[in-house]
């Protein structure tokens, strides 16, 4: 009996030391993180993919890049356009990256990247709107645009015009499509893509763009190095061809 038990007290002795071992064997680092905040009514810069539900588009797919290029796993938020410097302050969110155009008034609350793109802002009107043809003409108009954004900004400074502003495009399009507006003032892609994916059945776009604008990934202000991690990350994938690839899928060559 005295020797059994021995050997069953050797056993329990060698089993909770290989126990130990095991616990106090290093585990495996966490990939870190990278929250990305965006407003996903901007295709093809972001947008909800119909068929999968996902979070896609032009500025994800170039996020993507970024953050493996600098060793980080991308999360996605879905954000109100007008709620995303605000969640960078807060800490919600590392970066913001919605196809946000670089201005004087932001860049004194966020850091912004090196432009990532070039832009311009332009103007849809019903196919029978004959009337106006540039933005000379939004004068005393009713315009829709959404909120937070550079759209959003000429059409304040638009002489005489009624101003409706939406928290998605989608329902500035309908807006217009419906009669409630005269004209949607936007980025000049994010038209084209709408009117190409169906909206030129009864709107057209007018004009010529109104001044280049250049988007830029913001971050806190107070986190410079991230900032130049994202440029150096962002210089990078130009270089080695990643950018151009991720160009051509959404924008053709």
């Amino acid at each position: 009996m005295l020797k059994k038990f021995s050997v069953f007290m050797l056993v329990c002795l060698l089993a909770a030391g290989l126990a130990g071992c095991g616990s106090s064997a290093p585990k495996k680092e966490e990939q870190k993180v990278l929250r990305m905040g965006m407003e996903p009514t901007f295709p093809p810069f972001e947008f909800s993919d119909d068929k999968t539900k996902e979070f896609v588009g032009f500025d994800i797919d170039i996020m993507k890049a970024i953050a493996k290029e600098m060793g980080y796993k991308l999360e996605v938020q879905n954000l109100g356009f007008d709620a995303l410097i605000p969640a960078l302050e807060s800490g919600n969110i590392d970066v913001a990256c919605s196809g946000i155009t670089i201005t004087d008034e932001r860049a004194k609350k966020v850091n912004f990247s090196k432009p990532y793109y070039e832009s311009g802002l332009t103007i849809l009107v019903l196919k029978d709107n004959n009337d106006i043809k540039d933005f000379d003409d939004l004068k005393g108009k009713r315009l829709a645009v959404q909120i937070g954004t550079t759209g959003a900004m000429e059409a304040s400074r638009t002489e005489g015009a009624t101003v409706r502003e939406y928290n998605g495009l989608n329902e500035a399009y309908l807006e217009l499509k419906n009669g409630g507006v005269d004209a949607v003032i936007n980025d000049r892609p994010v038209n084209e893509y709408f009117l190409k994916q169906g909206g030129g059945e009864y709107a057209k776009s007018v004009g010529a763009p109104k001044e280049a604008e250049e988007y830029g990934i913001a971050t806190v202000k107070k986190n410079e190095e991230l900032a130049k991690n994202i440029d150096k990350a962002l210089d990078t994938i130009k270089k080695n061809g990643e950018y151009q690839k991720i160009y051509e899928k959404w924008f053709s060559k």
